[in-house]
Parts: structure tokens; C-alpha cells; sequence
């Protein structure tokens, strides 16, 4: 669970005081909590509390009417692994059912990119009635997951079924369900994915480098991650939060012989390579000392070239499937198919800085595969996230 994005929505029940014990659990895990409410469940939970205890700012209402500014349903639905609704009360599960959009929770909910779980909870009599049975058969047949209400003493004071289950158990049913998103095909595999800039030093202060951000490996990593894989990630300098899961081992590199050594030492044990480093093609033939002081109008470096890292990986593969990245300006898919015969590709990801959206430092790629089949497949603009996910399923294609 450590990074995973959990999103909470919380109707007004009165099992909603129940939440802050889950949003404990799933933060003591290592997992990232954001919340929506709707707005009949302030009387239950303070939004206050479930801000303070997730850590990140509530959603409520599609406008803040402090600051005027949006809760963008779009991007919660972006940003969620999954979306949690506990407790569910009938009127929110009947208006799921029906697709209605009134609120904030349910925007965000016909927004999922992901898998919605929910964990219903009301009277007995309610949760019996053939109306929610009806609604909850239909909400399963759409894909989502359903931790049954359990039996207990009810807020009516009746005893019967009707209750949330209890936050361990919703806790358990979240595993479970990314338990089952890790993939056969790449579960227990091992890959290696270098992401992010090199820099080459000038002198103590001053390097040579490029604006890659290392957005788009991370993604791969994570996604990798999510599917069972061991990962070994290779990364230049970066800003990005750092990576965390038992099946991940981070170096740290800042040159292209600092990279190439560390892809040498790795590579043999590896049944993947993702290599979608921005490796500086130069370096200074020459580091000073000491800092080079302002001195006449001009300055000449000589450079020399780098090790070509994925060409060493390419010529060194044995049973390896290896992926490269190729970033151009001009003649894209020309440049891209020389450099996937001479570096010894499986498949090469395309993308141009022509492409609005795409490139060094948007959290968004537009890219295009193509293959050593001479097969080429083209994708929309999407999110990082999104395209991690759509290079992964390709190399699973690829593979089988």
C-alpha cells in the first residue's frame, strides 16, 4: 500500500464517525488519503477532522466559497488508485445506480479511471428492501467491488444486517482488490527502468544536463510496482517524491558513467529494460577544480561523447525484452526506426516536442509505439500515469 492513492468519498450516515479510524489505518500503511464528503455528511464527521487526519484539504461542493476555487472531479478521478465510498446510504447507492450527478462525490465517481469499492450501511429493513438489493446487483454488474454491510445493533436500535463493516475489514477488501491487479505476465519479473536527466559537471557549481523531469520512468516504476514486479530503478537528479515498496531497490546516479555502471551492474539479472532516461549525449572533456571564474566574452568547452548506454544494453541483452525512448523534433518515426535497429530494440516509444502536452516537464505524453515487427500503434494525449499504464500493456502484448 505505501504510496497508493487512496480517494475516500463519505455520505451522511451515521457510520461516516467510523472514518476517521479507516483513514488511521490506511495512512499507518503508507498510503496517500484524500476525501470527499457530501454535504449531509458534515453532520455526522467534522471535515475538519477527516482534513486533518488525511492530511490534504476536503472536497465538498465543486466550488470553494472561501477562495472561488474548483474541485476538479476530472483530476480526483486521475489521481485515485481507488475510490473508497463508505459508508454508502441508500440515497446516494440509488442515485449511483441511476448515473445521476448532483453532487461532488458522484462527479468524481462517473470520473474513475480506476476500481470504485463501496461499503454500504443503513437500516435493516432499508438494506433488505428489493429496491437496494436491486441497486447493488446492478452497481456489481458496472464493475464495483461490494463489502457487504455486516450484522450488528443498528443506530435505529433494531439488530440486524445493515451495518458498515467495520474499518479493518473495508481495509482488507482494498488489498485484496490490488492483490488482484498485479499481473501473471509481469509478477515476479524483474525490470529495469533508468528515468530522468544525467548532468555532466563543468566545475564544482555548473553541469551539462536537459529538462527532463523523470515524470515519465517514475510512472513505469510505479506502474510495474502495482502489477508485481520486482524493480530496480536507475534515476538522474530529480525533484520527484521518492518511490516506496518493499519490491523496489532506487539508485542514484547523476552522470552517464555513473548510469552506465549502474544498468552493468544490474542487467544480467533482469527480464526487462525500460530505458527512458534523457542520457546526455556530451560531457566537458575536461572538470575544473575549482569554479571557473567570469573572465573574457567567451568561454570554450571541448566535449566529448558519452557511453552509449542502451546501445551496451542492446548488444548485451540475452533473454531480455528492451525498450527505448526516442524524443525529436523533426523526422520522428525515420530517426526512431535507425535507432531501434542499431541499439537492438524490442520496441522504441515515440514522442515529439512538436506535440503540445508532450516532452520534458508536463504531466501529460502523447506517444506512439513501434515495434521490431514494424508494427506502430499511436496513442492520444493522456496523463504519464495513463501512458506508464499503456506502454505496460503493450510490452505485455508484445511478450506473449
Amino acid at each position: 500500500m505505501q504510496g497508493k492513492r487512496i480517494l475516500l468519498g463519505i455520505t451522511g450516515g451515521i457510520a461516516a464517525y467510523k472514518i476517521a479510524f479507516l483513514i488511521r489505518l490506511l495512512k499507518k500503511t503508507g498510503a496517500e488519503v484524500k476525501c470527499i464528503m457530501t454535504p449531509a455528511s458534515s453532520d455526522f464527521i467534522s471535515p475538519l477532522v477527516v482534513s486533518t487526519l488525511s492530511g490534504n484539504p476536503v472536497g465538498i461542493e465543486f466550488w470553494n466559497r472561501e477562495d472561488g476555487s474548483w474541485n476538479n472531479h476530472v483530476e480526483y478521478g486521475l489521481w485515485a488508485d481507488v475510490f473508497v465510498i463508505a459508508p454508502l446510504t441508500a440515497n446516494t447507492l440509488s442515485k449511483m445506480s441511476a448515473g445521476t450527478c448532483d453532487n461532488l462525490l458522484l462527479a468524481t465517481y462517473l470520473s474513475m479511471k480506476s476500481k470504485s469499492i463501496v461499503a454500504p450501511a443503513m437500516d435493516l429493513d432499508m438494506y433488505a428492501h428489493p429496491t437496494t438489493k436491486r441497486n447493488l446487483d446492478k452497481l456489481e454488474a458496472d464493475g464495483v467491488k461490494i463489502i457487504p454491510a455486516e450484522s450488528g445493533q443498528l443506530a435505529s436500535g433494531l439488530d440486524g444486517t445493515g451495518r458498515m463493516a467495520e474499518p479493518e475489514t473495508i481495509l482488507d477488501g482494498i488489498l485484496a482488490y490490488f492483490e488482484t491487479k498485479k499481473d501473471p505476465r509481469i509478477k515476479g519479473k524483474k525490470v529495469l527502468i533508468t528515468a530522468g536527466p544525467t548532468y555532466e559537471n563543468i566545475d564544482p557549481v555548473r553541469f551539462i544536463g536537459n529538462h527532463s523531469s523523470g515524470k515519465m520512468g517514475y510512472a513505469i516504476a510505479q506502474k510495474f510496482l502495482d502489477d508485481g514486479a520486482e524493480v530496480i530503478l536507475i534515476s538522474g537528479p530529480t525533484k520527484l517524491k521518492e518511490l516506496e515498496s518493499s519490491k523496489l531497490k532506487t539508485i542514484h546516479v547523476r552522470s552517464a558513467n555513473e548510469m552506465l555502471e549502474a544498468v552493468q551492474s544490474e542487467w544480467d539479472s533482469c527480464d526487462i529494460g525500460i530505458f527512458s532516461a534523457a542520457v546526455a549525449d556530451y560531457r566537458p572533456a575536461e572538470v575544473a577544480e575549482q569554479k571557473i571564474k567570469k573572465s573574457d566574452d567567451e568561454m570554450v568547452l571541448r566535449l566529448v561523447k558519452n557511453p552509449d548506454i542502451l546501445k551496451w544494453a542492446g548488444d548485451n541483452k540475452t533473454k531480455q525484452v528492451l525498450v527505448g525512448f526516442a524524443l525529436e523534433t523533426n523526422n520522428l518515426q525515420e530517426n526512431a526506426q535507425k535507432k531501434l535497429e542499431k541499439k537492438n530494440l524490442n520496441f522504441i516509444v515515440m514522442n515529439s516536442l512538436a506535440d503540445q502536452g508532450a516532452g520534458f516537464g508536463h504531466d501529460t505524453n502523447k506517444i506512439s509505439i513501434l515495434d521490431d515487427h514494424n508494427n506502430l500503434r499511436s496513442f492520444e494525449l493522456k496523463s504519464k500515469k495513463e501512458v506508464a499504464n499503456d506502454i505496460v500493456e503493450y510490452l505485455k502484448i508484445y511478450s506473449t
